[in-house]
């Protein structure tokens, strides 16, 4: 019985020194720094002349994105693309293009943020004149169609011009809304002509 007890205090010391090394080894082991650039705001990918297309799960064209030159950014999973143009086809609507000088896009480009001299035309159509819709910045929601700015805003269709301050846009329903301080000039297409005077 002796030879046990004597054994007790050289084993229970030895597991105590045991498991404090294991803890020791486990709260000052860092963390391996990694390699892969993810810790950086660096481009890993720079393409230029850029196509891409959307198309809906029976193959149908959505819509087209396309840009001079785009920077992947794998930190953050965003892109950053100059001079983009996005474009809505559709056969039953007219065509909706948006340009910029610059834009920032997330992963799946689902929001893209665009920047410097924005542009919104609209095709003609049938007794709808083409329309021309300016603005400095726009956030587009590409799956959803929509997009929204807090900007000042100047819409020109035809001879008629309105403008206002804030814009919701709905491109499914070719809808454009104007938040506050609206003012414009809308001619009417039943007003007669003016005949010019000889």
């Amino acid at each position: 019985m002796k030879k046990w007890s004597s054994a007790v205090l050289p084993l229970t010391i030895m597991l105590v020194l045991v498991a404090l090394t294991a803890w020791l080894r486990y709260a000052t082991e860092l963390p391996d720094a990694t390699r892969d650039g993810r810790n950086r705001h660096d481009p890993d990918a720079i393409l230029s002349d850029v196509r891409g297309h959307k198309l809906d799960a029976a193959g149908a064209l959505l819509y087209r994105i396309e840009a001079a030159e785009v920077r992947h950014y794998p930190d953050d999973e965003t892109s950053e693309l100059l001079q983009p143009r996005l474009a809505y086809v559709s056969p039953a609507k007219p065509t909706v293009t948006i340009r910029a000088n610059e834009a920032r896009a997330t992963a799946k480009a689902e929001k893209v943020e665009l920047s410097g001299q924005v542009e919104i035309r609209r095709a003609a159509s049938g007794r709808q004149a083409a329309l021309l819709a300016e603005m400095p910045e726009l956030t587009v929601l590409s799956e959803e169609k929509r997009g929204f700015t807090g900007s000042k805003v100047l819409i020109t269709q035809g001879s008629s011009w309105v403008q206002g301050v804030g814009m919701q846009v709905d491109h499914g329903l070719q809808t454009y809304v104007l938040e506050s301080q609206v003012r414009g000039e809308i001619e009417s297409p039943f007003a007669r002509k003016k005949k010019p005077k000889t």
